[in-house]
């Protein structure tokens, strides 16, 4: 009875064990049906440079090139000609330092760079400094007169109104026997003009008839407004405009604008 309860117990034990056995075999099974989990990181997405995402969802992604007007400055301004504009900037109101600087830094600079220079002080309006770069420019073995650095530099000036400045550079300019262009002249008169000096515009206007190069209508229809309280000198321009313009017409506003009314 004893030897018969234990015979009972390790079948008991065994069927127990063989039952254990075969859910493991069914898990393990399972588990093999189970997809395993991607180990290679996926794919990044393409960026696309050329229309970047504007939605909001995230940073558009910027392919490392420089854009637009940094790029051309790069490449037309290079280092020593950079550090001379913060140089001409920096010891501006010293004369001596200035005087110095110019002497030790900007005469060493090459043609390309001392020309990027004086356009750059330009186009930040540092026109005394411009004034100072093109008589730098003046003094080098390689200057030839260039109606081009006059206009730009003149066009600067009378923007600023820095109108002694212009008539110094204008004279300078036809001692060269060089002409402006209508763009300069029509500057120039502009600028006389808001100063108050309109015989020095008159000046301009009949030294513009003398160029090579006809004018354009332009500088006739800034000078023709600006000359409205002179009426006598209205009407010498008006004459001459219908001479060279005849198929072009010009206003005549009503006599009380005059002031004879």
């Amino acid at each position: 009875m004893h030897v018969g309860g234990i015979i009972s117990r390790s079948k008991a034990s065994i069927l127990a064990s063989a039952a254990l056995l075969a859910k493991f075999s069914l898990f393990s099974k399972s588990l093999r049906c189970v997809e395993a989990p991607l180990l290679v990181s996926p794919i990044p997405p393409t960026i696309n440079t050329t229309f970047p995402a504007t939605l909001g969802f995230g940073r558009a992604y910027h392919d490392g090139r420089p854009r637009g007007p940094l790029w051309r400055g790069k490449k037309l301004i290079g280092k020593e000609a950079l550090f001379v504009i913060q140089g001409l900037k920096r010891f501006k109101d010293d004369g001596d330092k200035i005087d110095k600087f110019i002497k030790t830094h900007v005469v060493r600079l090459l043609k390309m760079d001392m020309v990027a220079v004086i356009t750059e002080l330009e186009r930040q309006e540092e026109v005394a400094l411009a004034v100072k770069m093109f008589r730098v420019i003046q003094k080098q073995d390689w200057y030839r007169p260039d109606v081009f650095l006059y206009k730009d530099l003149i066009v600067a000036l009378a923007r600023r109104k820095k109108m002694d400045d212009v008539m110094e550079l204008w004279e300078d300019m036809r001692k060269e026997d060089l002409f402006p262009d209508s763009q300069t002249y029509t500057e120039v008169i502009r600028g006389f003009l808001q100063y108050g000096s309109p015989a020095d515009a008159m000046n301009v206007y009949e030294d513009m008839k003398k160029s090579p190069e006809l004018p354009d209508q332009l500088p006739f229809r800034i000078l023709l407004k600006g000359l409205l309280p002179h009426p006598l000198l209205r009407n010498k321009v008006k004459q001459d405009f219908e001479e060279i313009f005849p198929d072009q017409r010009v206003y005549d506003p009503p006599e009380e604008i005059f002031g004879l009314r």
